[in-house]
């Protein structure tokens, strides 16, 4: 498993999405299907199929968006593509409440009740399924470290966590995992500190890692270079005096991207794990082992990645809390889409505000 990580990673971004793309639908599927066992709904009418073309339709909405935002001259230059663009959204509402639609004739008097519960199962499955797998999608855009670093460190923690529960693990640490311990827990929480700072040196000097993925029109395909920003530049830190007087260090060089990388370590340690035990709750209320049978040893897809999704949003509030600004391409995309006068209007505004700033002068607007 870990060699095939590594084999996707370094097919780069484009095998990434379509692995992301492919983990979703067998995860959907995993969960789907336990609701088929556990309320015994093979027979409903329509639903296996309406339970897939509601994941087409919110699949659709999503990418679209993505594809709207990160693609925007591709898009403005094929004329099907700007028209699917301007009308996503009603496009989009169009094809669910047509799934709504049918799910309102699907109903039969003597299933009513299991019809709607089976409608909410689905619904749920696709809230923790499809929206995590875009959030993901969307992290990588920012910057393959974005996807690899916080993937890592969750899969570092339950290394960690495991090895020192093994040789350490005393005092349990919740009833719904009785194998989890205390030590363990904080003995993967520092663990995975440190392993998210050695991580995030070694990926910070690397073009290919912290560069956004950008579609290149001239050549049809995505690249991953670009001039680092300072997130990425070595910094000098002055280090407090109480550490200094044990270390004997002064100062230390580091990528200011390391003291994210310790917030995504973090949670990844001690909130991630809250993912496995939500799922382990799950398992355990519908008794079942494992969500499916993929992986011999492992279980399912889901089971693996149960932690995973819940750090993806993680990640996905962070970078647009703290990281992000606005997005310079959807800005575009807005202002070609207003009229010329309110077009004329922006332009005016924003030539005054460079002058005023002194990034254009009189006569640099007059050559």
């Amino acid at each position: 498993m870990i060699a095939f990580f590594f084999i996707i990673i370094y097919l780069g971004p484009m095998v990434l999405m379509i692995i992301v793309m492919c983990v979703q639908i067998k995860c959907f599927h995993e969960i789907i299907t336990i609701g088929y066992n556990v309320y015994h709904s093979y027979d409903l009418p329509w639903f296996r199929t309406l339970s897939w073309y509601f994941l087409l339709c919110v699949n659709y909405f999503f990418y679209g968006e993505t594809v709207t935002d990160y693609f925007f001259t591709l898009v403005q230059r094929e004329e099907p593509l700007r028209i699917l663009s301007k009308y996503h959204r009603f496009i989009s509402f169009t094809l669910y409440l047509t799934g709504f639609c049918m799910f309102v004739l699907s109903l039969v008097k003597k299933h009513y009740r299991l019809q709607f519960y089976m409608f909410g199962w689905t619904h749920v499955t696709l809230l923790i399924v499809v929206t995590q797998s875009h959030l993901v999608i969307h992290n990588l855009f920012e910057g393959m470290i974005w996807f690899i670093v916080p993937i890592s460190c969750v899969i570092c923690n339950d290394i960690m966590a495991y090895m020192f529960g093994f040789f350490f693990g005393r005092t349990p640490l919740i009833k719904l995992s009785p194998k989890k311990t205390w030590e363990g827990f904080i003995g993967g929480f520092f663990a995975t500190v440190v392993f998210g700072l050695l991580l995030s040196y070694v990926m910070s000097g690397y073009r290919c890692f912290v560069c956004p993925v950008e579609y290149n029109n001239d050549t049809n395909s995505f690249t991953v270079d670009c001039e680092p920003s300072d997130l990425f530049r070595l910094q000098e830190y002055n280090i407090p005096g109480v550490i200094q007087s044990v270390i004997g260090w002064k100062t230390v060089r580091m990528y200011p991207f390391q003291i994210h990388s310790v917030a995504l370590s973090t949670f990844a340690s001690l909130i991630g794990p809250f993912g496995g035990f939500f799922a382990s709750g799950f398992k355990r209320a519908f008794k079942i082992k494992d969500f499916a049978n993929t992986i011999p040893g492992h279980g399912g897809i889901m089971d693996r990645f149960d932690c995973q999704y819940l750090m993806a949003t993680f990640v996905n509030v962070y970078i647009a809390s703290f990281i992000r600004g606005p997005n310079p391409s959807k800005l575009i995309q807005q202002f070609l889409t207003l009229r010329p006068d309110q077009q004329l209007h922006i332009f005016n505004t924003l030539r005054s505000h460079l002058i005023d700033k002194g990034m254009l002068t009189a006569a640099t607007e007059d050559e």
